[in-house]
Formats: C-alpha cells, structure tokens, sequence
C-alpha cells in the first residue's frame, strides 16, 4: 500500500541525464512510496529496450542537426521528445503497480483543464480518437515504474520526419512501432504550458493516491549513481549494440560508371563494405572499401571517410550524394 507520495522535476533536458536519473528512482525509491518523476528531452528520438534503431529511427539524420538516439530500459515502440513533450514516470513498489491507477492521474490532470482525456485500449491515452501520450512499463526485483509522453506542443514536422523509416534497403531484425495519429493538447487547450501541466499533475497525483506530495531530494551518493550510469546510456554500446547486424544496400549509376554499395553494420559500426562497379579506375573498390569499415553508421561518418581516400572529385560528390539520397 502506498504510504507516501514524492515528486521530482528534472532540471536539465540531457536524455541520457534524465533516463540514469529515473533509473537511480526506481532503485532508491522509498519501499511503500511513490514517485511521480517529471522530466523533458530536447531533440531527442527514445527507442524501446529491444527496438532496432535503424528501422525506428533516421539515426544519422537525427544527429546531423544536433539531435540524440537514446535507448531506454523499459519495452514499447519510438517517440520523438523535444521542449513541447512533458515526460512523466511513476516509480513505485511492484506489489503496488496499477497501471490504471496510473493513468488516472493523467486523465484527472487532463480533465480538470477541460481536455477529453481517456485511455485507449493500449495503455495509451486519447483525445477526441488522437493519441497524445504512449506508455511503457519496466520491473526489477521488488520495484517498478510505468512513464510515458505527454505531447504538448511538439514539432510535429520532425516527429514525421526523425520517426519515418529511411528510404534505404536496410535489412534488419527489431520490433517495429506501431504508428498511430497524434496530437498536441495545445488543439485543446491553446494556454497549455508545460509548468501547468507539471502543477496539475502533482495535484492530480495528490488527489488520486490521497497523500501530500513531498519533494524527492537527491543525495550526493546518488548524484554519483547519475553521474556513472549517464555515461552507460550515452555509450554507442548500449543505444545500437542491441540492434542485430544489418545489412544497408544502395546503387548508383552515374557517367564514370555503376556503384553498388553492400554494407554490414554491427553495433552502429560499418564492420565490413562490399563494393562492386565497373568504373575504369580500378583501385576504386578497393579505395571506397577503406574509405567505409570501422566508421559510424552515420551520413557524416561516411562522408568523412570519402574526404580520407584520393579519389576524384566527382566520383567522391557523387556516391556522397548517393548516400544523402537514402535518408539514413
């Protein structure tokens, strides 16, 4: 039975901050408390603990224009987070997680500002048939937590554009997401800030579990905790070494010739490349191969490693070029 309520609200906007921050809750939460953690990401695309990136995520486009690829504990599909997205996760003891006790809290806060909140048959919640929130849910040991999304005012032009699946042919094994319509509570509330979502949650919470919130306080042992396990999500190890092996295709012909390009990569890394064209300049096989293993399966990466070989200016415009076109 939960005996207290806490909250906390993140103060920085740091993914992989915020994902050890929630981590640390769940495994230092007071043991017949809860906690309702606020926190939000900017430019940030989440995938689910067993999801492949490269079929979630335009990964290299994503982090071209300043934006991170996190991977989080907890199962569900990919979401788009930036400055007008609320996050929100309950951390409590397992024998009391109530998923629909949970979202109550959601919808009261909803409805008290007059938005037609109600969950769906996923666990996900709704407004007029729209989703405005997606949820996911991790256990360990005695402890539990249940967060998820609240779209207040996101860029819906990036959430379209990160989340499509690159044009590429990239083969690879993962749990897809399920793709369903969204909205902004902003269609319904045009005042809606962030802070007031934050206030009537906290009251909503209050109101629900029938107990004052107090404020969590972080020790300065537990910032350490934060500190370490930021590192761990930050690491390409944990956000693509979960991805099973793909195998990224793509084919060009120009005026010096065709080029195929066959590319394994492992853990967010080209390991092997497999060129084939029939230009007259025959070290170019060889050359593009060089040019591609051992670096970051990014648009930049590649283009760097084309930067590294001498090769003809047009050969190197061209097949960068080509690699732009796939979307990755």
């Amino acid at each position: 039975m939960i005996k207290s309520l806490y909250s906390y609200e993140a103060s920085g906007s740091d993914p992989f901050e915020n994902l050890a921050r929630e981590q640390v809750l769940l495994e230092n939460g007071p043991a017949d408390g809860l906690i309702l953690y606020l926190w939000q990401n900017q430019n940030t695309v989440v995938i689910g603990r067993n999801q492949n990136a490269y079929k979630e995520c335009r990964t290299s486009l994503l982090e071209d224009e300043g934006g991170k690829l996190a991977r989080r504990l907890s199962g569900g599909g990919a979401v788009f987070h930036d400055l007008g997205n609320l996050n929100f996760t309950f951390l409590l003891p397992r024998e009391d997680f109530d998923v629909r006790r949970q979202l109550e809290v959601i919808c009261t806060a909803c409805r008290e500002m007059g938005i037609p909140a109600e969950i769906s048959g996923r666990n996900d919640l709704q407004a007029d048939g729209q989703k405005f929130s997606g949820n996911a849910f991790y256990k360990s040991g005695g402890r539990a937590y249940h967060h998820g999304t609240l779209l207040l005012d996101v860029d819906m032009g990036k959430l379209g554009r990160y989340l499509s699946p690159p044009k590429a042919k990239l083969q690879a094994k993962g749990v897809d997401s399920v793709r369903a319509r969204v909205t902004n509570l902003r269609a319904f509330v045009p005042q809606l800030t962030v802070a007031m979502m934050k206030e009537h949650l906290v009251r909503a919470a209050q109101q629900v579990y029938g107990l004052p919130a107090q404020v969590f306080a972080f020790t300065p042992q537990l910032e350490q905790q934060v500190a370490r396990l930021a590192e761990h999500y930050a690491g390409r190890e944990w956000r693509f070494g979960a991805n099973a092996p793909a195998t990224f295709s793509c084919e060009r012909t120009f005026p010096w010739g065709t080029v195929s390009l066959e590319l394994l990569v492992e853990k967010g890394m080209i390991t092997h490349a497999g060129v084939f064209t029939d230009a007259m300049e025959w070290e170019l096989s060889e050359q593009l191969r060089q040019a591609l293993e051992g670096q970051n399966f990014s648009l930049t990466a590649m283009q760097e490693g084309l930067l590294s070989i001498n090769i003809q200016p047009d050969i190197r415009v061209d097949i960068s070029r080509m690699l732009a076109e796939q979307e990755i």
